[in-house]
């Protein structure tokens, strides 16, 4: 095996920064000239770096996380000496040559490999009892009482959706522009407020979304029906659950916002999980200024099913996953019950991260398929992932917008309008050239939101 571990792209390096700035920060220190005393093994990269203080700051990477440390003073995870040492340790050449990690090195990586080993220990048994409430007839009349608070706010909201329609949706926009649920009734913000103390967060942030739907644009009235259709159908699903299939309830549970810890689906008396090489398809961060999120995509090797990892961060908390696109993770994933499964827990790594291959996809049709039977089972779904194979970018001419075209130019499927300011759409083209190329994304009902492109290797977009 190469001492130094497998090498990652310069792509891949990039993936990990958390905005534009940081990137061209750590382009600018991805030279030997500010490095000193530079290593690498099979797990780990460090080296010290020239600043303007006395002494240099030290930097580590575990890879196999990969994690980050760094005695710099900034915020951002990963900061701009890490993206510079990884790199520096990603390019050709022997910048970055193999050895021993120094002391100050070393003890941080010991610490997280016995990190690592008491959580494994904990996920392999023993700690279930430790978890256990201590009453736990307590924590089921608490989950109990929640479940009444939540169904007396469904409640509310079917009397409010019902006062939307007697008055009609052309007074959603003359009341208070756009604001009001019903003519002299509250706002969208006050009838949102109410499903937070519901304890139903899935509840509000659909409400939210009618608040933002209304007066939105051309058509606006036929979107608004049809996010009240979808919010009447979420309340009506979670005052009928006990008459839905498991699957189906559980679902609605979660979109109302009911979740299941991780913990639970790990080692908990259900506790089912998935072993396979699974592929990092992307990596997004979204930060709304009180909380940042990260969602991971997956793709199974062996299973070929699609996965969800999300973490959150905040307010002092950093993100210690980030797994850059175009890695190959042996690993057990848990589920989150559903319907249609999607978002997973991530479980026991049995190999360090690696760089993988291209992922196999599929055509146009059998994406929109895929989307099609994922919606079936989840109505309330905005979008499946899908790994497209073969397909060019086509900038907009004749009245129309990007679109992905089959090579046999019988079906195009449109660009979400999400991506269209983006200069990632002018990327992916020239990352085609004219040419078929695989992309991965998200296709649903307002087209496709394009994440990565392999040109041979993963590319952000």
């Amino acid at each position: 095996m190469n001492p130094q571990g497998e090498r990652w792209t310069t792509d891949q390096v990039l993936a990990l920064a958390p905005d534009d700035a940081s990137r061209k920060a750590g382009g600018k220190l991805a030279s030997p000239g500010p490095w000193t005393e530079t290593g690498a093994d099979e797990g780990a990269v460090w080296g010290l770096c020239r600043g303007s203080g006395k002494k240099p700051y030290q930097a580590v990477i575990d890879i196999k996380g990969p994690a980050f440390k760094c005695s710099c003073p900034s915020r951002k995870f990963p900061c701009k000496h890490a993206l510079g040492l990884l790199l520096l340790w990603a390019g050709e050449g022997t910048a970055v040559p193999g050895g021993e990690p120094p002391q100050w090195a070393g003890e941080w990586l010991a610490g997280r490999r016995e990190k690592s080993e008491r959580a494994a220990g904990t996920a392999a048994g023993g700690s279930a009892a430790a978890r256990t409430p201590a009453d736990p007839e307590a924590a089921k009349r608490r989950a109990e009482r929640r479940l009444q608070r939540i169904g007396a706010g469904a409640t509310e909201l079917e009397r409010r959706l019902e006062d939307l329609l007697r008055t009609g949706l052309a007074a959603a926009e003359g009341a208070g522009g756009g604001t009001s649920v019903e003519n002299g009734g509250g706002s969208w913000d006050e009838t949102a407020a109410r499903m937070v103390d519901a304890q139903a967060p899935g509840l509000a942030a659909r409400v939210r979304e009618l608040g933002s739907t209304v007066a939105s644009g051309a058509d606006w009235p036929s979107r608004l029906l049809e996010e009240c259709a979808l919010l009447h159908l979420l309340d009506q699903g979670f005052l009928g659950r006990e008459r839905l299939p498991a699957p189906l309830a559980a679902t609605v549970r979660s979109r109302v916002g009911l979740t299941t810890e991780a913990a639970d689906l790990l080692t908990g008396p259900d506790a089912a999980t998935v072993r396979d090489r699974w592929l990092v398809l992307a990596q997004q961060d979204s930060d709304d200024g009180k909380l940042i999120t990260r969602r991971i995509h997956l793709r199974g090797e062996r299973t070929g099913r699609m996965a969800l990892h999300l973490s959150f961060g905040g307010q002092g908390r950093l993100l210690d996953l980030a797994l850059p696109p175009g890695l190959v993770l042996d690993a057990d994933l848990a589920y989150y019950p559903g319907a249609r499964p999607l978002r997973a827990a991530l479980g026991e790594r049995h190999a360090p991260a690696a760089p993988g291959p291209v992922p196999p996809g599929c055509g146009i049709d059998a994406a929109l398929a895929a989307y099609g039977d994922a919606l079936r089972d989840d109505p309330w779904l905005d979008s499946w992932p899908v790994v497209l194979a073969d397909v060019t970018p086509v900038p907009p001419r004749d009245g129309t917008g990007w679109q992905l075209a089959d090579t046999d130019g019988e079906s195009a499927l449109p660009l979400d309008p999400r991506s269209l300011g983006r200069t990632g759409l002018w990327r992916l083209a020239a990352i085609s050239g004219g040419a078929p190329i695989t992309v991965f994304g998200e296709c649903g009902h307002r087209g496709f939101l394009p994440l990565t492109a392999w040109d041979p290797t993963p590319v952000s977009l």
